[in-house]
């Protein structure tokens, strides 16, 4: 099999194998900025087609251009200038489940026997420097914010956050306090401005998460739109 041929097949089979339980964050690696798509302390490859925009913000919440370099098996996010903060958009398209349970990156037009289907849309924001002003998050659809400085927080302390879908605080969303080392254990729940307290896990990356499913009307090409988002900072400054 030619070697493009079997790249594009392990990617779809590593994204087939759970349509939606995976999240996308940011890492630097390397001295680069990646975007990361996985589960836990799971990393996998993906279509870096699928990363769709990405914004980068100075301290005081204005853009900085930021480039998004596609690789063989995943994205790159280059900003003109070290960021306070960035978000990414990852549109991983629509999953049908067929009655065998393998599920299948089309829709339930495509899939006549579909036994479930979902649009399935992920966001990041991390935060890099301490005191950084965000501005408005219009561009992700479902958001963690930070209402205090996560830098500023430290390992063990509490972060408030505040959770918005749609631009609107979201009740009853649970969060992931550490996804990567605990991907499945909820460490808070939003209230009904969907605030919620969150302990700081590490002195490294924090990866904070998030996730819900919205239903869509009958006869959409979907029956419902699966959201994921993370909040990603450092618990301590580094060090050299």
């Amino acid at each position: 099999m030619h070697s493009s041929l079997k790249l594009a097949t392990l990617l779809t089979m590593m994204v087939s194998i759970n349509a939606t339980a995976h999240g996308l964050w940011t890492e630097q690696r390397r001295g680069t900025i990646e975007a990361v798509y996985g589960h836990g302390a799971e990393d996998n490859a993906y279509k870096p087609e699928k990363i769709k925009r990405a914004w980068a913000f100075d301290a005081a919440g204005e853009m900085v251009p930021v480039t998004v370099e596609r690789l063989a098996d995943h994205a790159v996010l280059q900003p003109l200038t070290p960021p306070a903060a960035l978000a990414v958009a990852l549109d991983n398209g629509a999953w049908s489940q067929r009655p065998d349970k393998q599920w299948v990156n089309q829709d339930r037009t495509q899939v006549k026997d579909a036994i479930a289907s979902t649009h399935s849309l992920k966001y990041s924001l991390a935060i890099y420097q301490s005191g950084a002003h965000l501005p408005k998050l219009d561009m992700l659809r479902l958001a963690i914010v930070p209402l205090n400085d996560p830098l500023q927080v430290g390992p063990g302390k509490t972060l408030q956050v505040q959770v918005l879908l749609d631009g609107k605080p979201a009740a009853d969303i649970p969060l992931q306090g550490d996804y990567r080392g605990a991907p499945n254990q909820v460490s808070a729940t939003t209230d009904k401005n969907g605030r919620a307290q969150i302990t700081v896990r590490n002195e490294g990356l924090n990866i904070i998460a998030a996730q819900t499913n919205l239903p869509m009307p009958e006869g959409a090409p979907v029956a419902q739109q699966s959201l994921f988002s993370s909040l990603t900072f450092l618990g301590e400054p580094h060090h050299e």
